[in-house]
């Protein structure tokens, strides 16, 4: 601009008007011809926030046929979870009715997908993908988050589709063929959830899961699965290990995907343990596995149900 004023000092009006006129003129053309900016790409529908601590949720009785069990978990702890988590068998379609009572109560549904009898390397390969892609309109239609997880505890030997039984590259060529499926399908309203076990270092039982590894483009999230079965159970020593190991490949927000204090263990403090926990290592939040199905972890007890609230009251949930 100063340079313009310089050029045109001392000259008569209408040559500065002229002149002015043919710079306009111009600039707007080399505007049209200058190449546009991409466009920002904005993040896919149903994109959920990753903020720590942001996500309380339950795995309840009777889901996915009845949404009973999680208003259940509301009444005896006082806390109204965010995530609702079912599992969901081979060729099983996506619930939607049971996803859409868990948006009304404000909740995101987590659906644990399980290859039972069923070839991973045929998933692999294309042959269900009349089954993958019905679902995947499914999921597409509901138009809400959801967060979907495959083969979940694979690093883990007491499932068919995990160590010992399916090789790890067949399982990250299974995953991936699954997003893919989604991804074509336009299924964007989708946070992949990668879910392992905790290690477990003795004679290599449940080793690190990296093998299993599909890579950052296929996965949003990683989850966790581990319990507090004792009284002598702490966070840092149950989950910590296992944290630390996914921190050498992958920088995914993390969640505890599965979690449970027996009542055996001392429910009050080590609930109060799990808040802590978290807190500490900066992580999305947890899921509790309120359930009798593996040992008793439903939340009953006075002490246990003030001990929710309090570390509760510390969240940023519900999300946003």
């Amino acid at each position: 601009m100063s340079h313009r004023r310089k050029s045109g000092q001392g000259k008569p009006l209408r040559v500065v008007i002229a002149a002015a006129v043919v710079i306009v003129l111009a600039a707007v053309a080399v505007a049209l011809l200058r190449p546009k900016p991409a466009a920002q790409a904005e993040p896919p529908p149903g994109t959920l926030p990753h903020t720590p601590e942001t996500y309380l949720g339950v795995y309840a009785a009777n889901v996915p046929l009845s949404y009973n069990g999680v208003t259940q978990f509301t009444t005896d702890t006082g806390v109204k979870p965010d995530v609702v988590m079912y599992y969901s068998g081979w060729y099983e379609q996506f619930r939607t009715a049971f996803a859409t009572a868990a948006a009304a109560h404000g909740a995101v549904p987590l659906v644990q997908m399980e290859p039972r009898n069923v070839s991973l390397a045929a998933i692999a390969a294309g042959k269900y993908d009349a089954y993958l892609s019905q679902f995947a309109v499914r999921v597409k239609a509901y138009r809400h988050p959801v967060i979907l997880s495959f083969g979940h505890e694979m690093n883990g030997y007491w499932y068919p589709w995990a160590n010992r039984h399916v090789s790890p590259a067949t399982f990250v060529a299974a995953w991936r063929h699954i997003v893919t499926v989604f991804r074509d399908l336009g299924a964007r309203n989708v946070t992949w959830l990668w879910t392992v076990n905790i290690i477990d270092n003795r004679n290599n039982r449940i080793p690190s899961p990296r093998p299993w590894w599909p890579g950052s483009s296929y996965v949003n999230w990683v989850g966790i699965d581990g319990y507090y079965q004792k009284p002598s159970y702490a966070f840092a020593p149950l989950f910590g290990p296992t944290i630390a190991n996914v921190r050498t490949f992958s920088h995914a927000p993390i969640l505890i995907a599965e979690t449970g204090v027996a009542t055996v263990a001392g429910q009050p403090a080590k609930i109060a343990d799990l808040f802590k926990g978290v807190h500490a290592y900066g992580l999305l939040g947890f899921i509790w596995f309120d359930s009798t199905d593996i040992e008793n972890f439903q939340v009953k007890s006075p002490a246990a149900a003030a001990a929710f609230r309090a570390g509760a009251r510390t969240y940023k949930f519900p999300a946003s």
